[in-house]
């Protein structure tokens, strides 16, 4: 990986407190688009120009455990990241437990778990992922809190091309 888990932990930390916390944006930081259930935002900052897409579950189980759970593609041009996938459930991942993605027959784990976000280590399974994610409907988030309960958020997939290919566009 051309970034460090630290580095890159922190500006998603960031980029999450800004969009989770904040009613006004600023102006290095840019909602682009809002399509059906996806979101595009366009930051600026010293290091260049960070694009993703981004949506919330519009399921959570279990359903008394409300969370701020997103998903992400993301897109740094200036470090030559693209198509980076990254989650959170809006706990930290218990480390004993896989997170995965699932999508019809299609699963995929996320390789590193830290400080409540997760990312996969493979461009290629990202890569396998997103062609997935702009065919389907409805994909799922399956992670395990600290304590080693299981929660799933369902994320809807309608607005996915539309939102990647816009991140993709601004951040080209």
């Amino acid at each position: 990986m051309s970034i460090t888990i630290t580095k890159k932990t922190l500006l998603i930390s960031f980029i999450f407190y800004i969009i989770s916390f904040s009613n006004v944006l600023s102006d290095d930081l840019k909602k682009v688009g809002k399509y059906k259930d996806w979101e595009v935002i366009v930051m600026s900052e010293t290091a260049g120009k960070v694009c993703f897409a981004q949506s919330t579950p519009v399921l959570q189980a279990p359903k008394k455990n409300k969370r701020d759970a997103r998903l992400f593609v993301t897109f740094r041009p200036n470090e030559k990241i693209s198509n980076e996938i990254s989650a959170t459930a809006g706990y930290e991942f218990n480390k004993n437990n896989s997170v995965l993605a699932t999508s019809g027959n299609n699963k995929f784990k996320f390789d590193i778990k830290q400080q409540g976000f997760a990312w996969m280590t493979s461009s290629k399974k990202e890569q396998t992922m997103i062609k997935i994610m702009k065919k389907g409907s409805r994909i799922m988030l399956t992670g395990y809190n600290e304590k080693g309960s299981q929660t799933i958020d369902h994320y809807s997939l309608l607005g996915f091309t539309k939102a990647y290919n816009t991140a993709k566009k601004a951040c080209s």
